[in-house]
């Protein structure tokens, strides 16, 4: 198979790109961010008690970053686009690394609420250009499949680090370093960058500024709704008006699409099926995949009696996983074909969740957390590669930035729609104030995993059943 066009002509003064540099500086960005956002995680429990917060509160912490970068991810795909890739990720970066600055002077909850809500902007604008950008030096879809299993690799790696040196880090020195540490890896990104990729240039075109404000008003009223269900009930009125103005937004913005002539999101792309497919498994992983690494830390630490580095050294077979399975993603693609390795991955997601949820150990580390720390790492390595491959690997000229920020704003929007519903469902499940039904929690993302898994399988079989219809005709 091979791509519909050729990327566009290179703007550079570099003769030649070095692809495994620029690839290297491009996957420091992921790692950066993904980093951050584990030893985040691992930071919860001293942020809730170094600023006072509640369990919602906490919630809604990590639901202003999640709603920035889901509200957002599609314009920042738009942009890397018009105005040229580089250009976006130079950019972004810059407000990204700021943000990190503020988050680790925040003395209250608000000022840290402010700076995660700036980590998302910048994290909207990096993620789809850096990914744009590897599109664009990777010309085919196979060095696309063996780069992205690079980037798989590298991702996991952040999350590796971030969950190691992130409990150590808030234990020895105090939860503000999870927000200073990713500040160096964020300066070598962009020197690298700098020095390796070209400019690509931009395509002319204008901004659905409209369908950016429906979307990111979507998102945040539904999730800031499910929060408030949280900490005050589902009847509340900030539950009951967040909710429909969050469906109401949604449908404006789909709305807004249909008439727009530079649509943010062109709604021929959802004719796709790959990208369909795609989608919608990144937005369950989404919502699984934060809402996990949400629960579980506090789980280990409030549960079984770890400390925060305990927690972080505990998790570590998961990222191991996720690095070893997502280097290996791709040959598995190779051999079995897409339509069989998604479901492959998710079927080891999910049994890895259950096997936690019906964990029988009630405190310290054992071969129960151990084996579905692994099955999950390994569900997570195949199934955020595999998902990300469907959706781009044949984008055509001027879909890179579309398509990457398309499957990444579905991952986001199900991690911020799915972190503030499940963080309802579980605290309020608990009935005390501030406490957390973990176990209601793990079932409740096996429930999603298995949502994917019916859906990966159902489009096989349509896929298979339009390439036979095809061969016919």
């Amino acid at each position: 198979m091979t791509d519909r066009t050729a990327p566009p002509p290179v703007q550079s003064s570099y003769p030649r790109i070095p692809r495994g540099l620029a690839l290297t500086g491009l996957a420091t960005s992921m790692f950066l961010i993904i980093l951050d956002t584990a030893m985040v995680n691992l930071a919860g429990s001293a942020i809730r008690d170094g600023l006072g917060l509640t369990s919602g509160e906490l919630a809604i912490v990590v639901d202003s970053y999640l709603v920035a970068f889901a509200g957002l991810l599609l314009l920042g795909g738009r942009l890397a686009d018009v105005l040229g890739a580089r250009r976006v990720f130079m950019a972004g970066m810059l407000v990204y690394l700021a943000a990190c600055a503020l988050c680790a002077l925040a003395v209250s909850g608000p000022m840290l609420i402010a700076g995660r809500i700036g980590q998302g902007i910048g994290a909207a604008t990096v993620v789809p250009s850096s990914l744009a950008l590897m599109l664009a030096i990777y010309e085919t879809p196979a060095a696309r499949t063996r780069a992205l299993g690079i980037w798989g690799i590298v991702s996991g790696a952040g999350s590796l680090l971030g969950i190691f040196i992130g409990g150590v880090l808030t234990q020895t020195i105090g939860w503000q370093s999870v927000f200073w540490a990713p500040v160096p890896f964020g300066i070598l990104s962009m020197l690298i960058v700098m020095r390796t990729v070209p400019s690509f240039p931009g395509r002319p075109g204008r901004f659905d500024l409209p369908g950016a404000i429906a979307i990111t008003v979507g998102v945040s009223a539904l999730a800031f709704g499910m929060v408030a269900a949280s900490e005050a009930g589902w009847s509340n009125p900030a539950t009951l008006i967040g909710i429909p103005v969050g469906f109401a937004a949604i449908a404006a913005f789909i709305a807004a699409e249909r008439r727009s002539t530079h649509p943010l999101v062109p709604l021929s792309v959802f004719r796709r099926g790959p990208v369909v497919t795609a989608s919608a498994v990144m937005a369950l992983l989404g919502a699984t995949l934060t809402s996990l690494f949400f629960f579980l830390p506090l789980y280990q630490q409030d549960v079984l009696g770890m400390t925060a580095a305990e927690a972080g050294t505990a998790q570590t077979p998961i990222a191991v996983m996720l690095i070893t399975c997502a280097g290996f993603a791709p040959m598995l693609t190779n051999r079995i074909g897409l339509g069989r390795a998604l479901p492959v991955a998710l079927v080891l997601l999910l049994a890895g969740i259950l096997w936690l949820a019906l964990n029988p150990v009630t405190s310290g580390y054992s071969v129960h957390l151990f084996g579905s720390f692994t099955l999950i790492g390994s569900g997570l390595g195949l199934g955020i590669v595999n998902a990300t491959t469907m959706a781009v690997r044949d984008s055509g000229e001027g879909e890179s930035g579309l398509l990457s920020g398309l499957v990444n704003a579905a991952q986001q929007l199900g991690s911020a729609i799915g972190l503030a519903a499940l963080a309802g469902i579980a605290i309020g499940a608990a009935g005390a104030h501030g406490d957390i039904a973990f176990t209601t929690a793990f079932l409740s993302q096996a429930a999603l995993m298995a949502i994917a898994l019916v859906i990966s399988l159902t489009a096989r079989g349509k896929s298979r059943q339009d390439t036979l219809a095809s061969t016919a005709s």
